[in-house]
């Protein structure tokens, strides 16, 4: 079963957040592990990322044992057939996901606990287009996701770059995005300016990935135009192909964290009371 959890705002639900990571990360240690974070880059956990760093700053630890684990990243083109291998966009393009995670989430981390005691250069990892499987093959010889943060999209549902109608087997591999996709995208990162200028194309961690080889999920949605998609999960008693945050119907020790915005569908009174079952 999953819970839905509904917080009083979004600073809330990132401190909670980053408390249950932290006391991962340490925990691993203590047993001699690494500890592997699955992440999305975009708007939705930046708080939590921010709220981590604090909490390092407090009680700094080493972190030579942490990986951060990236869902996805853009691929370098913006057609839809383009000749020659598939490549991931420079790691200095404002969309890339490997940029994200090493100035939003190892660099911060790292600043946090001191000198030498930071998140390793060769522990962000971001899925290759040119040899998609291999991510999954490597995660699983590593033991598995310990805790998968996800981020639902606002118009469509989808986790990661899966977009609606992909299927649940279906592991980490190049996709096409969704004009969906897309244009919650331009959002996310507006320097894009149209949606012509927004990749067509992406590596993608996929449900399988996601349910299969992750111990603990979590996934974050705040502010209202998360409704729709919060609505749809709470709806759900099962995975649907159609909206792929159902995925947390088919993970383990998977929750739903919301602030009130996004659980718009959620009475006053519920708000406030313990955590929400959610079917599945």
């Amino acid at each position: 079963m999953s819970l839905h959890k509904v917080f009083p705002d979004a600073e809330a639900l990132g401190a909670a957040l980053a408390a249950e990571i932290v006391t991962g990360m340490a925990d691993a240690a203590v047993r001699g592990r690494r500890y592997l974070l699955g992440c999305p880059g975009g708007r939705s956990l930046i708080g939590t990322y921010e709220a981590v760093a604090g909490r390092l700053r407090s009680a700094p630890m080493d972190l030579a044992h942490v990986v951060i684990v990236m869902m996805d990243d853009y691929l370098d083109d913006y057609l839809d057939d383009v000749p020659g291998p598939a490549r991931r966009v420079p790691a200095d393009a404002l969309h890339s996901c490997e940029r994200f995670a090493r100035l939003r989430i190892a660099e911060p981390w790292s600043r946090a606990v001191g000198p030498g005691r930071g998140i390793r250069e060769d522990h962000v990892w971001v899925p290759d287009p040119g040899d998609p499987p291999r991510f999954d093959e490597r995660i699983a010889a590593a033991g598995g996701i310990d805790l998968f943060l996800l981020a639902t999209g606002a118009s469509d549902g989808h986790v990661a770059f899966n977009p609606p109608g992909c299927g649940l087997a279906e592991g980490t591999r190049v996709v096409r995005l969704a004009e969906s996709t897309r244009r919650d995208n331009l959002v996310t990162f507006p320097h894009f300016g149209t949606l012509d200028q927004v990749p067509r194309r992406g590596v993608s961690v996929g449900p399988a990935t996601i349910a299969g080889l992750s111990r603990r999920v979590r996934l974050v949605a705040t502010g209202a135009d998360k409704a729709k998609s919060v609505a749809r999960v709470r709806a759900a008693r099962r995975w649907e192909p159609d909206w792929p945050a159902t995925i947390v119907h088919a993970s383990r020790e998977a929750e739903m964290w919301t602030d009130p915005a996004a659980a718009a569908g959620t009475t006053a009174a519920e708000s406030r009371s313990r955590p929400r079952q959610l079917d599945s």
